[in-house]
């Protein structure tokens, strides 16, 4: 039986096991749920969590090490002389076997020692697969009847389900934590291994940005030039003009759903405005590409400006329309959130609607606002596929929003598409960016933190 059905057996068995718990609790009680500690659906999950959990947590460790396990069963009975290849020649093996066992076998010939290895591993697989699934469901049904016996009234269902509850919530917790250390540590070990072979200053300070490193000494086009302020300058100019573009509209989206519009316009109006959150970013890069980009163009040659091709304004101007749901949501969620008797404080001193908003409301709801204008900015500047397509792969040291220019995300994405080494300063260059586009978030959100903080108004 293979794992995902043994889990929606799992599921179901969890659920009977749930019923006929709180229906035990139910008959313990004599019709009286008073007698009990406490409700009859606490030790329905009582008993549900004893069918599911343990029966759970073997099928994990069974997955995590059956493989493994097993491929060492197979490699005892290769041939002697592939059991003392060196181990990257072995690993070449083991991938043979496993396109084997997958079918992937090509029009090649196929060795008979690695045909006979293939069919062993699909047999231990299939015999592991049995073994998994008698052991899974004895398990389930013994936590299943221990559960079940140990109903009564007297017993603390409640404090059992809250203790699991809550270790699953710190597990949840910690694995969260781990798991963002492990990028963090991931990226910053990869970055110093490129920090190693070119200077930190070069990378900082350097006006120019072309990461082909040379092979011999007389190539040409392969400068080998990693500054980092082209990248960083056409990412802040590109977000610089999307947020121009969305705070304004936004913000004042967000005012007239929360204290002008009517009850029934805001349940159209709103749903219809976060529909723009759910429009794929590839959509947006088409509209970008194929109508803003060539109606600038054709605008700027109207005036007389030279407008290129791919511009930081058609993709500004495009991700900040895509970025308004964003502002509007989070802002109109803010201001939603702000004590009705702020507002009736303020009507009551002879305030108009105006100056409450401006004077009372917006003050209230700030650190609100800014946490939805710091989401929309790490939105921009992690943005990548618009760029991609309205904004071109140039890195330009300029100003101009007319002109081509490219961001981090986008160079990132170039650094590491194909057959890469990781060990070349062009490959490295990409966990370089990573880690100075993650300085640079954090950087935001410890601003936003002080503003939050500096600005926070307590409310009864």
């Amino acid at each position: 039986m293979q794992p995902d059905t043994l889990i929606w057996i799992l599921l179901a068995l969890s659920a009977l096991a749930f019923y006929l718990g709180r229906n035990r609790a139910i008959q313990a009680s004599s019709g009286h749920i008073r007698n009990l500690h406490s409700l009859p659906t606490y030790y329905g999950y009582f008993v549900a969590l004893w069918c599911g959990l343990p029966a759970l947590v073997i099928l994990c460790l069974w997955l995590l090490f059956d493989d493994k396990l097993i491929l060492q069963m197979v490699i005892s009975q290769l041939p002697e002389s592939w059991r003392n290849l060196p181990e990257d020649q072995l690993s070449l093996i083991i991938n043979q076997i496993h396109n084997l066992v997958a079918g992937e076998t090509g029009r090649q010939e196929v060795d008979p020692a690695l045909q006979r290895a293939a069919d062993h591993y699909r047999q231990l697989k299939a015999i592991g697969y049995q073994a998994l699934t008698v052991l899974v469901l004895v398990i389930a049904t013994a936590s299943l009847t221990y559960g079940y016996r140990h109903v009564s009234p007297q017993m603390r269902a409640r404090n059992s389900v809250e203790k699991v509850v809550r270790f699953t919530l710190i597990l949840s917790s910690t694995l969260a934590i781990f798991v963002t250390i492990g990028i963090v540590l991931s990226v910053l070990f990869e970055a110093v291994r490129f920090f190693s072979k070119i200077p930190v200053t070069e990378f900082l300070f350097g006006l120019k940005w072309s990461p082909q490193m040379a092979i011999r000494a007389d190539q040409v086009g392969a400068s080998g030039a990693f500054g980092f302020i082209p990248l960083l300058t056409g990412t802040l100019l590109i977000s610089a003009i999307a947020m121009a573009v969305a705070t304004p509209i936004g913000l004042l989206a967000a005012i007239y759903l929360s204290e002008y519009a009517k009850s029934r316009t805001r349940s159209i109006v709103k749903p219809l405005l976060e529909v723009l959150a759910g429009v794929p970013t590839v959509v947006y890069g088409f509209f970008a590409a194929l109508v803003v980009a060539p109606l600038l163009r054709d605008f700027g040659i109207e005036l007389g400006l030279k407008v290129s091709a791919e511009s930081a304004l058609a993709a500004g101007l495009v991700m900040g329309v895509m970025i308004i749901p964003f502002v509007s949501s989070l802002t109109d969620d803010a201001l939603t959130a702000v004590p009705r008797s702020l507002r009736e404080g303020a009507y009551g001193l002879g305030a108009t609607q105006a100056e409450t908003i401006t004077g009372v409301v917006l003050p209230a709801a700030l650190p609100g606002i800014v946490s939805g204008l710091l989401l929309a900015v790490s939105r921009a500047i992690g943005e990548t596929m618009i760029v991609v397509m309205a904004a071109g792969m140039t890195a330009k040291l300029t100003l101009n929003p007319l002109e081509s220019v490219t961001t981090i995300t986008v160079q990132i994405v170039a650094l590491l598409v194909g057959d890469q080494e990781f060990d070349s300063p062009k490959t490295l260059a990409a966990f370089a960016l990573g880690l100075t586009l993650f300085l640079i978030t954090l950087a935001l959100n410890l601003v936003a933190l002080h503003v939050v903080r500096k600005f926070r108004e307590q409310y009864e």
